[in-house]
């Protein structure tokens, strides 16, 4: 959707504005898109199955709802429906690279690292066969951000330096600053947000949402976490937000729980990891959603909450019982959860 109440976290607004548009004009299939989206955001799951209902029911159906239909089934755990609108996405410019890249995003949530990169590389092809470079860049950046936050930052940079090698759009300048200030590469992730402020200094998304989530991570990866929490305040108003397509949300909220988690204050890590995870219909699939259940036992673990922090353990060891059994991250969490048994 494209309205500017749902770039900045308004969905209520966003929410008047898509009825009003499907009120003025019930023959456009983009209408009921962009308002079934706008329900996933609000957590208002039966009134996007309503919605799209309402589409097929006026034989409305067309490639733009395949995304919605794919999300809704994410939500139910339906992997067989999520196949199908796969399947159906293929050989549609535009729309393939965006379902193997929503399918990659998937494959890193559960842990499934070596199929994540495989769908990676495929949206990337897929881009480049529709004549995207800055997509095929993209998706190679949303690749590296799995990377990175699954427990290989060397894969990541390398990944991020590619991607910048060929596209350098505003998109791909904020990701790759991302990626690379959360792979320990404070050094270029400064220089990059330092470009960002100086070509877009009236981007309040920019500046207020994505630079503080760069300047933050910075932080983070120099334990920092009180610079951290101070970069991270323009963001509050703007955190719930879905500022761009194809890239995830929550971050400064996932990032605020990092810092306090390293600044050792365990309830306030508890309430941001909770935030991410009461939110699903914003974060969706990408794997800071899973993570956020790990990184809540960290923090009940640290308030000494031990019943809640094997709960959230196992809800991550849960949805993890398929990753790759030599991600790091995966014997990482096994090993914290033994000790709390």
């Amino acid at each position: 959707m494209n309205s500017a109440y749902t770039s900045i976290g308004r969905y209520e607004q966003a929410l008047v504005e898509a009825q009003s548009a499907l009120q003025v004009d019930p023959s456009d299939v983009i209408n009921y898109t962009n308002l079934a989206s706008t329900y996933l955001n609000l957590n208002r799951f039966n009134d996007v199955k309503a919605v799209l209902e309402q589409a097929q029911a006026r034989h409305l159906e067309n490639q733009a709802m395949i995304w919605d239909f794919y999300a809704m089934a994410f939500l139910r755990g339906d992997s067989e429906e999520m196949a199908r609108q796969l399947t159906a996405a293929m050989g549609k410019p535009g729309m393939e690279d965006q379902m193997l890249g929503m399918q990659s995003d998937t494959e890193a949530y559960f842990g499934r690292m070596a199929k994540a990169r495989e769908f990676t590389r495929l949206a990337r092809a897929s881009a480049l066969r529709a004549g995207s470079q800055e997509a095929a860049a993209l998706w190679q950046l949303d690749g590296a951000l799995h990377e990175t936050e699954l427990g290989d930052p060397q894969r990541a940079r390398q990944q991020a330096l590619e991607a910048l090698a060929s596209g350098s759009s505003k998109n791909a300048q904020i990701m790759a600053a991302l990626v690379l200030a959360r792979s320990g590469d404070g050094k270029r992730a400064r220089s990059l947000a330092d470009d960002l402020s100086k070509q877009y200094p009236s981007d309040t998304l920019v500046n207020d949402y994505w630079l503080p989530a760069i300047r933050a991570a910075i932080a983070l990866d120099e334990k920092d976490s009180g610079a951290a929490l101070e970069a991270l305040q323009p963001a509050a108003p703007y955190e719930l937000g879905s500022p761009l397509p194809g890239i995830p949300f929550l971050y400064p909220v996932y990032l605020r729980g990092l810092a306090f988690l390293q600044a050792g204050e365990g309830k306030l890590a508890a309430a941001e990891f909770q935030k991410v995870l009461d939110h699903r219909g914003i974060v969706l699939n990408f794997p800071t959603a899973a993570l956020a259940h790990l990184q809540l036992g960290r923090a009940r673990a640290m308030i000494g909450d031990k019943d809640g922090a094997r709960e959230a353990y196992r809800d991550f060891l849960t949805l993890w019982k398929d990753a790759d059994a030599d991600n790091p991250v995966l014997r990482q969490a096994k090993a914290e959860y033994e000790k709390l048994k």
